[in-house]
């Protein structure tokens, strides 16, 4: 049994979002972010692999460690991704998921047991990962504010697997979301992800989910110590 989540990100040209999201629903990944982006790889790079700058399409998903042990083989056999310009996979590991009934939905389909809460335990910083419903991204800073976050940024994202919410979390869930990344020193935490969950959880329009990712450097936060320092 499972007892480790990874948040999971695929980087990969867009024309292959589907046959990806059907390769992932076949190791029960139903529950997967995708938004858009574009190749930044140097002509002289692109030229030696006889390839062409692409628009690329960007999976995010949370998996078990057993799924992810499969999933990066299929990945390599399947898919053939080790081919240059196909794409690239690869997990942080989830700290802490804002309610049992959130953790169900996003792990729906995957046997999972409930672990100690970090894999890194010594980091000062966490990413929160907050999914929410299009047209939230405020009421969700307006409560992580409330935690003492400093700010967030969002992204466009479309979700597949929404229609399994129901079952897990007893609500409908629109595809479209967004995605908005919180980083906050780790006292904050627990503190921030109530505030959000109390203010724009499952049972609101917003229909959030948040978890947490560990972060083990930083840069651009030096001013945020020296307040937090201060205190």
């Amino acid at each position: 049994m499972s007892n480790t989540l990874y948040w999971m990100v695929t980087i990969i040209d867009r024309n292959q979002s589907r046959k990806f999201l059907s390769f992932y629903r076949n190791y029960g990944i139903s529950v997967v972010l995708s938004t858009l982006g574009h190749g930044t790889a140097a002509s002289n790079v692109l030229n030696y692999f006889s390839l062409e700058a692409t628009q690329k399409a960007v999976l995010c998903a949370v998996v078990t460690d057993t799924v992810w042990n499969a999933v990066k083989k299929g990945l390599e056999t399947i898919m053939q991704i080790d081919i240059p310009g196909t794409g690239v996979a690869f997990v942080v590991p989830v700290s802490s998921v804002g309610g049992k009934r959130q953790l169900q939905f996003i792990t729906s389909g995957m046997p999972f047991t409930k672990g100690e809460e970090s894999v890194l335990k010594d980091t000062k910083y966490e990413l929160l990962v907050v999914v929410t419903n299009q047209g939230y991204t405020e009421t969700i800073m307006e409560a992580a504010r409330r935690g003492k976050a400093a700010g967030g940024t969002m992204i466009h994202a479309k979700g597949t697997g929404m229609e399994g919410a129901e079952k897990f979390l007893g609500v409908s869930l629109a595809a479209e979301k967004e995605l908005i990344f919180i980083v906050v020193r780790r006292e904050q935490k627990n503190e921030v992800m109530s505030a959000i969950m109390e203010d724009a959880g499952i049972e609101t329009r917003a229909g959030a989910i948040v978890f947490s990712v560990p972060v083990t450097s930083t840069a651009g936060l030096r001013l945020t110590d020296l307040t937090a320092d201060a205190e």
